[in-house]
């Protein structure tokens, strides 16, 4: 099976030759991959080693082809991406990814089995080991503070509501087209939530494995968390079934603490008190989960406050995109995406061309 193996970025230049260097290696056959890279208009020298990697592997890979992104949203690049794509297999990564050798090869058995998506657990990595960047590790890898998904945990292959890193069958973007280009970052959530109402199933299988970079600063990471709140709260007026309710936790609690803020202003602080109380004692319980397997640093006592900070910019994210829907929708971009027709109508058309080059 051929496979197009997709890369979108932004700005990656400190980490783009790990993922090429990746996969310069799988155990795959390189004959039988197409490499499609697509950058949105970076400023740094991420184009440039691209380039540089298409050179180098001329004759290595069936195609080497790199693309731009003028848009520089994901959702767009992943659309170019698709509409330049001639593999029965797509596999999508980002930048930010390290993979093993057998990672392609893994997916391709795992497709042959019968599973038109399939991927496996991914696992957060950090560029330094200090105390405070294992801090945020902890932070991030925990189920309080996002770190729930099926394929963030350790368990037996099977199947899960989404995946990180998939590998899908083209059929499956044949039939459901591509990615609605007004969600900038909750794009995934809606484009799985149209495969499973298709009757398409994720299959986990855990001897997959892929690696993602840790967001490398606590400002980062609130930006990051404050950002997927935004899009979550945007995204109810496009697809708020795509959205499972977990996402909302946040926004609930910072609702919950602003009402006992006010009351406590008001009438009394009891229940301001108790909120805290309980919040802060999960907050306590979870991180004596995270720790217990790390040797103790005193970082490590600041994790509790850290679960808090996040939360409260995911929430704040959520509240803030709630509130400007009405201003968003009435831009007329946003009313609806041709894109996920357009994707769908080329990649058919490129599904007929390649069959009368077989043919040939």
């Amino acid at each position: 099976m051929i496979v197009s193996f997709i890369i979108v970025a932004l700005n990656a230049e400190n980490v783009l030759n790990n993922i090429l260097s990746d996969l310069e290696k799988q155990t795959y056959d390189h004959k039988k991959i197409e490499v499609v890279l697509v950058d949105s208009f970076s400023s740094d020298k991420t184009k440039s080693i691209m380039e540089k990697f298409k050179q180098k592997n001329l004759n290595n890979f069936i195609r080497v082809v790199i693309l731009d992104n003028p848009k520089k949203i994901l959702p767009c690049g992943w659309n170019i991406a698709l509409k330049n794509s001639f593999g029965d297999i797509i596999l999508r990564v980002d930048a930010h990814t390290r993979i093993p050798t057998d990672f392609i090869e893994l997916n391709v058995k795992t497709q042959l089995e019968g599973h038109k998506i399939c991927g496996g657990q991914v696992k957060s990595i950090l560029l330094d080991e200090s105390d405070w960047k294992k801090c945020l590790y902890i932070v991030e890898k925990s189920s309080f503070c996002g770190g729930a998904s099926d394929f963030r945990k350790e368990g037996e292959n099977r199947y899960v509501d989404t995946l990180g890193f998939a590998s899908y069958n083209r059929e499956v973007f044949e039939k459901v087209g591509g990615y609605d280009e007004r969600l900038a970052r909750t794009e995934d959530n809606e484009m799985h939530y149209r495969m499973r109402k298709n009757g398409y199933k994720f299959w986990l299988n855990t001897d997959i494995m892929s690696y993602r970079y840790l967001r490398s600063s606590l400002g980062k990471m609130i930006k990051q968390k404050f950002l997927n709140g935004k899009w979550v709260g945007l995204t109810l007026s496009i697809s708020p079934k795509c959205l499972s309710k977990f996402y909302f936790a946040p926004f609930t609690f910072l609702i919950a603490l602003l009402i006992c803020i006010v009351l406590s202003a008001t009438v009394t602080k009891v229940f301001l008190v108790a909120l805290l109380v309980v919040y802060f004692a999960a907050a306590i319980y979870s991180t004596i989960k995270c720790v217990t397997a790390n040797k103790f640093k005193p970082t490590f006592i600041s994790i509790p406050f850290l679960f808090f900070i996040l939360h409260i910019a995911y929430g704040l994210g959520t509240l803030v995109g709630i509130i400007k829907i009405p201003f968003w929708r009435n831009k007329r971009e946003n009313l609806s995406c041709d894109e996920i027709q357009n994707v769908k109508n080329i990649l058919l058309k490129n599904k007929y061309i390649r069959s009368e080059q077989v043919n040939e």
